[in-house]
């Protein structure tokens, strides 16, 4: 905005689903179907029968800004920048590998516009002129990611957060094993990998305080 980036999203389908998962209602999921998100056992397909595709994805479901952030933006600059991966992989489900490929032959971005009486941009302009600093609070969302994981039963994760003016709110943890850019796997599913507790230490407390002792077999 301006020319300031104000928030960002890293590996926007890993979290955005992993966030998606933890937040969404049912009522909700159902709505997002016109966004691409589908139930876990897809029953419902996105494209045609002639592999064509039509998404309506509201930024509250990318950019934590947009989710949080309420109030009108006067005389600001927006900017939207998009980087596609390399590789279509993890974005095609297939039952059989091929070489496939998404493309975009349209994209729009669609920003409410709004108009105020004249006596209320008067208003607006003034408080400008003042230049009084204007707080933007919103909740933002990083993805850490560790590739590849020691053969142990037991291992630490250290992650480094955010500075003194961020505090972490959430935290959500997924496993998943062999479908990054796997033609044959869907990317979108997760793996249990038979976790049998996990443990989050933040400046010294340690959450849950008791052990989970999971059984996966028999949840």
């Amino acid at each position: 905005m301006n020319a300031i980036e104000i928030d960002r999203n890293k590996n926007v389908g890993l979290t955005s689903l992993m966030k998606g998962y933890a937040s969404l209602s049912a009522g909700q999921r159902s709505l997002m179907e016109n966004a691409g998100w589908l139930d876990v056992r897809e029953r419902e397909k996105l494209t045609n029968a002639d592999g064509y595709f039509d998404v309506s994805i509201p930024l509250s479901l990318i950019l934590g800004f947009t989710e949080d952030y309420r109030k009108i933006v006067v005389n600001a600059k927006h900017e939207l920048i998009l980087t596609r991966a390399k590789s279509d992989v993890i974005a095609i489900v297939q039952t059989a590998p091929e070489e496939c490929k998404v493309v975009i032959h349209k994209l729009e971005w669609l920003i409410p516009y709004v108009k105020v009486s004249d006596r209320r941009k008067i208003e607006l302009l003034r408080f400008i002129e003042r230049g009084a600093p204007i707080s933007v609070s919103f909740r933002t969302w990083e993805l850490y990611e560790y590739p590849l994981l020691p053969t142990t039963s037991k291992h630490v994760w250290a992650v480094k957060t955010s500075s003194q003016l961020e505090k972490p709110r959430y935290v959500i943890l997924g496993f998943q094993t062999s479908r990054k850019n796997k033609k044959n796997k869907n990317a979108s599913h997760f793996d249990h990998c038979n976790v049998r507790d996990v443990k989050l230490f933040l400046n010294s407390q340690c959450y849950p305080y008791g052990n989970l002792n999971l059984n996966v077999d028999h949840m």
